[in-house]
């Protein structure tokens, strides 16, 4: 990856529809070497597009950092939470908990029958505190990309 390849990025990071005619005028480069170079770095897993959702106005207004903790091999307890349709978000981690999920729901009655009637259900899952969002105050997609 080169200082084109970074600017690019940088330029998608604040508008991902941005033609490749428009970014070769900001790079310098015609249109299909635009379109090459991007091609390079989606193919090379690098870079990847996709829409981003305001939960809010998909009417998911409950939103929640799940804090879990496992018994045994959190691989099986993470391959059963990425199947549940709440679960936008889904890490391992290290230090008090084992996993993080995020979660969204149409209500805290929604939210209480995700995390009692299936998260705590899946084998392995030991305990799971909640933190509810009570506004979202930052949410970036716009990284730096390191030299």
């Amino acid at each position: 990856m080169d200082t084109v390849d970074r600017a690019l990025i940088r330029l998608l990071q604040q508008d991902g529809r941005a033609s490749y005619t428009d970014l070769g005028r900001e790079v310098g480069l015609s249109g299909p070497a635009v379109r090459a170079r991007i091609q390079r770095l989606t193919d090379g897993g690098l870079l990847q597009f996709a829409a981003v959702t305001d939960p809010l106005r998909l009417g998911l207004p409950v939103m929640a950092l799940l804090g879990i903790r496992v018994d045994g091999a959190p691989r099986e307890v993470l391959a059963a939470l990425e199947e549940l349709p709440g679960v936008v978000y889904l890490v391992s981690t290290a230090g008090s908990f084992d996993l993080f999920a995020e979660v969204v729901c149409r209500s805290m009655d929604e939210l209480f029958e995700l995390i009692n009637d299936e998260i705590r259900r899946v084998p392995g899952v030991r305990e799971v505190e909640s933190f509810p969002y009570f506004g979202i105050h930052v949410h970036r997609f716009t990284w730096d990309v390191p030299e």
